[in-house]
């Protein structure tokens, strides 16, 4: 069965961000959604290490609620994760505008966060992706930034949620600026390298990857999958390179010094 948020990566990508399916997504959810009318932002009160540790237990869910428990992950690095097109367990009893059934009528979006004070404030380049994310999505659908809250705001009892940690009135006024082009351009990876190398990324096939991966001492079967972007993310780290897990340029040029 195919659901219907099938527009999520197309949108994401279109608004220059990076993104990565996780396999299945088209057909995960708890049955389809309604009618999109915002977006609850989250945080995931994971690890503090890694890029997008709770990934999987956001995909399949925890002891006491089937995933998946949001329909987008945000990493640390900006990379949207999509789990799921259909309907998510992520906003519980609440309201906002208007708007009662979250489950139905609002996308989550968990965030890697611990939201504690050792996580804060967050990378510039992961709260940068969730309000261009959340801006392209609300475009998409026909809605203004006041259709983005936090699960603090939506959650009732007031006070059941603390979710995200973040000002939501801030980061609204930081999405409006995105909405109405007020906002910079994204800094996007070039599509090829000085030596007309294509950049890869997450679900590219080719020898080049076969190559990479030699490299990295992944095996080598030339599909950059979710074992090799891990390995590039800790490359990366190693030479002082943002670990977004795409091979660019600048990875490119580091990568030349491996033998393999």
């Amino acid at each position: 069965m195919s659901f219907s948020l099938k527009w999520l990566p197309e949108v994401l990508m279109g608004a220059g961000l990076k993104v990565a399916l996780v396999p299945g997504w088209q057909a995960r959810g708890h049955g389809d959604v309604g009618t999109i009318k915002g977006v609850i932002c989250h945080h995931t009160a994971g690890p503090k290490t890694g890029n997008m540790p709770s990934l999987r237990v956001v995909t399949d869910g925890r002891s006491d609620l089937t995933g998946p428990l949001s329909q987008l992950c945000l990493g640390r690095d900006g990379t949207f994760y999509v789990v799921a097109a259909g309907k998510a367990f992520h906003a519980g009893k609440g309201e906002w505008q208007g708007v009662t059934n979250g489950n139905t009528n609002l996308i989550g979006i968990e965030a890697e966060n611990t939201g504690k004070n050792d996580d804060f404030p967050w990378p510039e380049v992961q709260m940068d992706a969730y309000c261009r994310g959340v801006a392209a999505i609300l475009k998409h659908i026909g809605q203004g930034k006041i259709m983005c809250c936090g699960h603090k705001e939506y959650a009732l009892p007031h006070g059941r949620k603390s979710d995200p940690q973040f000002n939501m009135d801030v980061f609204r006024l930081r999405i409006g600026g995105v909405m109405d082009g007020l906002a910079p351009p994204p800094k996007m990876v070039p599509s090829f390298d000085s030596n007309s190398r294509p950049t890869l990324r997450r679900n590219s096939t080719s020898d080049l990857v076969k190559g990479v991966q030699a490299k990295l001492g992944v095996a080598a079967d030339g599909s950059f999958g979710a074992k090799t972007e891990a390995r590039v993310r800790v490359f990366q780290r190693v030479h002082g390179i943002v670990p977004d897990g795409i091979v660019g340029p600048e990875t490119w040029a580091a990568l030349d010094g491996v033998a393999g």
